[in-house]
């Protein structure tokens, strides 16, 4: 579709600011309610937050490199901006929704793009017993924590803790320990994206845990509920010689 509307939207570094003036002075600029396209200039933490800021327009995200990590951002230049755009690649990237009670007995949802995290708060190692729809699959699990992830957030913090790193079409979820003391030899499970999984804390006032969806913290959890919700999908858009999917592939081989 052609794009001509577009909201430029900028983290606070100076290079992104900088871009931000030198691209509307350009192009223009239209409110994000008003647009055919984002332009999200900054990092990979800027564009997670725009994702989360602009989920349910459903407009497109095109994100360009003014920030520190940018494998979710494309390289920046001013110009031919809209010609660039057009021959772009589209990839529809789902969430996860997490679902948590708290000890006090309130319930919290969030969403993910990257991942949903849950980490020990204390010195005490948490204890956690993991149900994969509806069945106990691991009674207890000593260890710092444990994610589940999404195909795009497969290699982001997933794959510094030794999870495997997923193609993006693959209709799968990563499931990965951190830190597991007991079992030691459990490196995880790879799960059909349809998988409900529901973590249940042992011990939780002797092990109090957190758990984390992208940027939203939930403390002193006592059961937390992970599952894709396909009625939201994120539109980003990516360079046709530098896709996601290359990227995706491409960090596996990373020395």
């Amino acid at each position: 579709m052609p794009f001509s509307r577009v909201a430029f939207v900028a983290a606070d570094g100076q290079p992104a600011r900088d871009a931000l003036a030198a691209l509307t002075k350009r192009y223009g600029q239209h409110a994000p309610e008003d647009c055919d396209i984002i332009v999200a200039l900054g990092g990979d933490g800027f564009m997670l937050e725009t994702v989360h800021n602009y989920m349910q327009m459903k407009v497109p995200i095109f994100g360009m490199h003014r920030g520190t990590v940018g494998f979710l951002m494309n390289r920046y230049e001013e110009t031919g901006l809209m010609e660039r755009i057009q021959r772009t690649t589209e990839v529809s990237l789902y969430p996860l929704r997490m679902t948590v009670i708290t000890a006090d007995g309130a319930t919290h949802e969030a969403l993910a793009t990257n991942e949903v995290s849950m980490l020990r708060q204390t010195r005490q190692a948490a204890k956690i017993k993991i149900f994969v729809d509806g069945k106990e699959r691991l009674a207890e699990m000593v260890c710092d924590g444990v994610l589940v992830s999404t195909p795009a957030g497969s290699s982001a913090y997933n794959l510094s803790v030794h999870g495997p790193v997923l193609p993006l079409g693959a209709n799968v979820l990563a499931m990965t320990p951190i830190s597991a003391f007991r079992p030691r030899r459990w490196r995880g499970a790879i799960l059909p994206h349809t998988a409900v999984v529901r973590f249940v804390m042992q011990e939780p006032e002797k092990r109090p845990v957190s758990a984390v969806a992208d940027r939203d913290e939930v403390r002193d959890v006592i059961e937390v509920t992970v599952r894709e919700d396909r009625s939201l999908a994120t539109r980003m858009l990516f360079d046709p010689e530098h896709n996601l999917e290359e990227r995706i592939v491409a960090e596996q081989f990373e020395p």
